[in-house]
């Protein structure tokens, strides 16, 4: 920071010291303000025209600007906008809380309520310090420091202030406490209002979720379903649950299922691109399998290649999903309560109990978990979390670099002292030299800002968060006190640092003894002073970059230009275009993260410098605006958690009062001297806010739990006996039942397909999961994959879709397995009928028992157990394929191990008794047995692409009562059943 400092060791220390500074504060008083000037001018000029173009784009792109006027739920229409210049604003104003607490949720309420507190805050707290705190520290240093030592910034900050003046500062330090503990408890009230509102609203008291509780870390010999249940039962709750179940292990299933899905996003992009515009490209597009960083590796044709990939890994899918062990579970399960005030009552009994050492809690929304984490073992997490810590650590040593450099962009006049081309740059355009040091070093910030939240976020999901919810919790938490230390704290030590190694070099050059050297950094206290509340000024050139960042978030102009060069040079595949079209999902936990840390810093500098307030002020009133507008029209919550950052939040709040207070009394300390004891005034705001956090845990409980009255409890709707399949269904591993993905171009390419495969493909269609189960048409693969076609007027994501995906009613009902058992062509989904064959009132048969129990019921075996899964076992004659594999009738005996190769690399598909896998060379795969004898090719076709597959290709067993439209099954299209996974043969007439 202060540099120029090192001339300290070269003459008497003070007469030294004073001359530096007044040198220093020469260049001072002619740079920074011109910085801070040029910085505010053009990022309020930026901002403003960044609203005009935002007001231009926006009538002619409502998908990007206000998708959710198309994608909504229910009755949560956003309201109308017209294609006025300002017409957006007017609905903004006007909308009030209730109505969004309906319309958008109260995750964005949340968020919309604490960017009220923060505008309302700030612009008190700004204006209170400003009036007060200004005018006697501009009066101060006009009469008694010299025009030398002082500029118009220095001038209205605590720093050169000495005497009473001081005192009134730490008084506004105490009057700013009360404020901002008086809106923390008055919004935090309200918060608590809300989300019991939230819990008593129809959808969460219908939601399944919401009276089901998780048991996590049982114990080994519990680990059954009866386990559980003798478990619950012995705790005495006051409530019995209605279901219980353990879960079940699914093995590499999820990585199978997210690489066959990969698989099919690779293969469409290099069919989408080689058909660009309808036309054949003149070059097939190729791919380099191994080699590293481009060098080496075997280039190959892209197009065959992802297609038999393709082949490969779905049957390793539909093998792994065929030998599931339901006799292998999981150390956690679930337990389903009548009622939902019945689930909250048994959680708060059982809080902070380990009964048995297990864990139990309320359960999350299925959607929230993060199953990948929550399969693994507990000392699998703990080791993950000592590596993620370990690697936070690295993510902030490695921080220091772009500090480094901002640090000294931030101060550039105090390098023109030593460094001869920066002086006559400031010489010689003193303005472009104020603009460069005002403008780069926010900006170089907030690019890293930008980077730094991503990584965060993915070394807290890599630690184990269980939920995305819990991740939120642990990334505002981690990114807050993150930001806090490094651009901070280690932001001001850094300009001390290079000012103390400085003065002890030249100091060493002057051949000064060791004690002298000693003696001469008694001057370091001041440089502390000096360096974090000169930080002001660089605090004031950060929030108009915030203030623009906020505008041009609502331009999505990055977004705009990204589409537009993908689509002129590469082209969009269909399902690109159909992700692109929803509602993209509010990080909240980022965003929070950002608006506290603007917090932090002003209410930090809120005593010693009164204009970081305003600036923050300012920001904050346009945040609010900017997000209300985003949250009401572009962005959806990606799971509802009722707000549950909020207290997460406020903790952060309370922590920035504190690091305040410390600042405070640090600088009574270092301005009065330590010995005087002075400083202890500045104690007691610190222990008012430490006993007003213990006094606000009092809503802890009103806030995460719905703590229901006598006449709740009455009026609670209770349910009857869950049976195991619903909760098996909806809290079962999504691997077990998710569809996978199908292959689909535009409708154009569609005729190209056999010039691609160089030979004629037969017809078909295809139900696809991602358009509701619409039929398309497809065209079949060589190695039966089919390839559907997507009419230009469905690209955009259907709303029957998006409702389906975003209800939580009645959510278990809601399979593609379920409409495919109920009808033929028709369904009907959140309201919008599609055209099929079944006739209005006519049921087939199993609709009762599906209704009653879902599309995966089966009925009680001989032993009297409900076991969903029982498809998955070998035992029910029923449940086999009435061809094999291998095209045999009769049973099918399980592969004990299948491993999938492409290229030479081995993947893995399962464990058992028996060796099974597959190896492709360059031309073709193969199947090889226990010992690794050479077998028949597992597909000839694979060999080749010109011709069909035979008749009965690619008939394999489906889980679950699920279809896959990826494969031709030669006598027609495969048909799940729920209750037994039975499958059609030929003799059935396809």
């Amino acid at each position: 920071m202060l540099i120029i400092l090192v001339q300290f060791a070269m003459s008497n220390p003070t007469d030294a010291l004073n001359d530096i500074f007044d040198q220093y504060n020469d260049k001072l008083s002619h740079v920074v303000p011109q910085s801070v000037a040029y910085n505010v001018g053009l990022f309020t000029a930026i901002s403003l025209g960044t609203v005009i173009v935002f007001n231009i784009l926006r009538p002619n792109n409502k998908i990007i600007y206000q998708p959710k006027t198309k994608y909504y739920e229910g009755n949560k229409k956003p309201p109308a906008i017209s294609d006025g210049f300002f017409s957006w604003i007017s609905p903004v104003i006007h909308t009030k809380e209730p109505e969004l607490l309906e319309k958008i949720g109260l995750d964005a309420v949340a968020f919309l309520r604490f960017l009220r507190l923060m505008r309302w805050l700030f612009l008190i707290v700004g204006v209170l310090s400003a009036a007060v705190l200004m005018p006697i520290d501009y009066k101060y240093n006009l009469d008694k420091v010299s025009a030398r030592k002082r500029n118009i910034l220095t001038m209205l900050t605590i720093q050169n202030v000495r005497g009473w003046q001081l005192y009134v500062h730490v008084g506004a330090s105490y009057v700013i406490t009360f404020i901002v503990l008086f809106f923390v408890w008055w919004h935090w009230r309200k918060m608590v209002q809300l989300r019991n509102l939230w819990f008593r609203s129809d959808e969460y008291q219908k939601s399944f979720y919401a009276r089901t509780l998780m048991i996590l870390q049982v114990p080994k010999k519990l680990q059954s379903d009866q386990g559980l249940k003798s478990l619950l039962d012995n705790l005495q709750v006051p409530y019995p649950t209605s279901s219980v179940r353990i879960s079940r292990r699914v093995g590499r299933l999820p990585e199978l299922v997210e690489y066959h899905n990969q698989t099919v996003r690779e293969l469409e992009h290099h069919l989408v691109r080689y058909l660009k515009g309808g036309k054949i490209g003149k070059k097939r597009p190729t791919v380099t399998i191994g080699g590293f960083l481009g060098l080496g590796g075997t280039k190959k044709d892209a197009i065959e290649y992802y297609t038999a990939k393709l082949r490969m890994t779905e049957q390793a899918v539909l093998d792994d999903r065929a030998k599931i062990d339901v006799n292998k579970v999981e150390n956690y399960g679930f337990a389903s309560m009548a009622a939902v005030p019945y689930a909250h009552v048994v959680a708060k009994l059982l809080q902070n109990k380990s009964p048995k050492g297990t864990e139990i809690t309320l359960a999350p929304n299925p959607k929230d978990i993060i199953w990948r984490n929550i399969t693994k073992s507990d000392f699998e997490r703990a080791r993950l979390r000592t590596f993620g810590w370990i690697w936070i650590t690295v993510l902030c040593a490695f921080n220091t670099v772009p500090l480094l450099l901002i640090s000294g962009i931030s101060n550039l006049a105090a390098m023109t002292q030593y460094v001869k081309f920066l002086d006559n740059w400031s010489d010689s355009s003193p303005s472009t030299f104020s603009a460069v040091s005002g403008i780069l070093p926010p900006t170089i910030m907030a690019l890293f800002g930008y980077i730094l939240p991503i990584l965060m976020r993915k070394l807290s999901k890599y630690q184990g968060a269980l939920t995305r919810t819990r991740l939120d919790r642990a990334v505002v938490a981690r990114y807050f006190a993150f930001l806090i230390i490094s651009q901070l704290f280690v932001f001001s030590l850094i300009g001390v640092a290079f000012s103390t190694a400085g003065m002890i070099q030249s100091s060493i050059q002057e051949g000064k003894s060791f004690q002298q050297i000693i003696q001469e950094l008694g001057i370091l206290p001041q440089l502390i002073q000096k360096a974090y509340v000169e930080q002001s000024s660089y605090w004031l050139t950060w929030f108009p970059l915030r203030g623009f960042l906020a505008v041009f978030d609502m331009a999505q102009l990055i977004n705009l230009i990204y589409i537009g060069i993908r689509k002129r040079l590469f082209g969009r595949t269909p399902r690109e275009i159909t992700e692109w079209t929803q509602p993209p999902a509010f990080e909240f936990a980022i965003y929070f993260s950002n608006m506290l840390f603007m917090g932090a810093i002003a209410l930090i500098y809120a005593p010693l410098a009164p204009l970081v307030p305003l600036a923050a002020a300012v920001v904050f009133w346009v945040s609010g605006v900017v997000y209300k507008y985003q949250l009401m029209f572009v962005f959806i919550s990606k799971v509802e958690s009722g707000g549950r950052l909020w207290n997460v939040v406020m903790n952060r709040l309370m922590a920035a009062l504190l690091f305040m207070h410390a600042l405070m009394t640090l600088t009574i300390g270092l301005q009065t001297g330590w010995t005087t004891y002075k400083w202890v005034m500045g104690l007691p705001p610190a222990v008012i806010v430490i006993c007003f956090k213990i006094f606000i845990r009092r809503y802890d409980n009103q806030f995460r739990y719905f703590i229901p009255s006598d006449s709740d409890i009455a009026t609670a709707k209770v349910h009857s006996m869950d049976n195991v399949g619903r909760l098996e269904k909806r809290f079962g591993h999504p691997a077990l039942h998710e569809e996978l993905f199908t292959p689909h171009v535009h409708s154009n390419m569609m005729p190209l397909l056999s010039q691609v495969y160089h030979g004629r493909l037969d017809q078909s269609s295809a139900r696809l999961a991602e358009y509701h189960g619409a039929k398309m048409e497809a065209q079949i693969a060589p190695g039966g994959i089919k390839i559907a076609g997507i009419a230009q007027a469905d690209l955009e994501y259907d709303l029957a879709m998006y409702q389906r995906d975003r209800g939580e009613q009645d959510w278990e009902t809601r399979s593609m397995s379920s409409s495919n058992m109920l009808q033929s062509d028709r369904m009907s989904i959140g309201g919008s009928t599609l055209v099929g064959s079944t006739m209005k009132g006519q049921h087939p048969a199993g609709y009762d028992s599906y209704m009653a129990h879902g599309p995966t019921y089966h009925h009680k075996t001989a032993s009297g157990s409900e076991i969903e899964m029982s498809r998955l076992g070998t035992q029910d004659p029923d449940a086999t394929p009435l061809l094999t594999n291998d095209g045999q009738f009769g049973h099918q005996q399980t592969r004990s191990r299948s491993r999938l190769d492409v290229n030479q690399q081995s993947y893995d598909l399962g464990d058992g008794a028996h060796g099974h896998y597959y190896h492709q060379d360059n031309q073709s795969f193969h199947s090889y047995g226990p010992g690794d004898q050479p077998m028949q090719p597992a597909d000839p076709y694979a060999q080749g692409y010109n011709q069909p597959p035979p008749p009965g290709y690619g008939a394999y067993p489906m889980e679950r009562g699920q279809t896959s439209d990826n494969y031709n099954t030669g006598y027609g299209q495969q048909q799940g059943y729920g209750g037994g996974g039975h499958q059609r043969g030929p003799s059935q007439g396809w």
